[in-house]
């Protein structure tokens, strides 16, 4: 059985572009085939909620070889595109310092209940559930046309720029 959803999607306005490309570039660190958050849609720390999405294009590095014939969105990167939405909110909601940026520490409790296909948008949102200035933990939820294709907790750590 799927979780309680965190936000009524219906109440967003996807036209209303919280944080495009650009924006999400300056607090997050990833480029080329490695970012994988499109954009933010909505953002409320007075409810520790962010919405932001993934437009999966035919073509991206993955779609070639992750089932031929029939291409579906790796769990890993549905992951990873919500950790991306979830270190925006950190890094715009909380001071980390210019030099460290949030890094992807672990995942628990995920499950996939839907596949994502190209063409398809997955709408990602997420609740931080904790903030210590060593953890941050979001529980995240994906959905592609108001279906839930999967939910999770991600744990994010503080990392600092040019530490090896």
């Amino acid at each position: 059985m799927p979780p309680d959803v965190h936000f009524d999607l219906t109440q967003v306005d996807f036209s209303n572009i919280v944080a495009d490309q650009e924006a999400i570039r300056k607090v997050n660190p990833q480029r080329f085939e490695m970012q994988q958050l499109d954009g933010v849609v909505f953002l409320d720390p007075s409810i520790h909620i962010i919405v932001g999405y993934k437009d999966v294009r035919f073509d991206e590095f993955w779609v070639r070889g992750h089932m031929p014939g029939y291409p579906l969105l790796p769990g890993v990167l549905m992951c990873e595109a919500s950790a991306q939405l979830c270190s925006y909110y950190t890094m715009s909601q909380h001071d980390l310092g210019p030099d460290h940026f949030l890094g992807f520490g672990g995942l628990e409790n995920v499950r996939f209940r839907s596949p994502v296909r190209p063409g398809q948008r997955l709408v990602l949102v997420a609740k931080q559930t904790k903030f210590h200035r060593r953890q941050m933990i979001y529980n995240v939820q994906g959905f592609v046309n108001g279906v839930m294709a999967f939910h999770g907790d991600i744990i994010g750590v503080p990392l600092k720029r040019g530490e090896e």
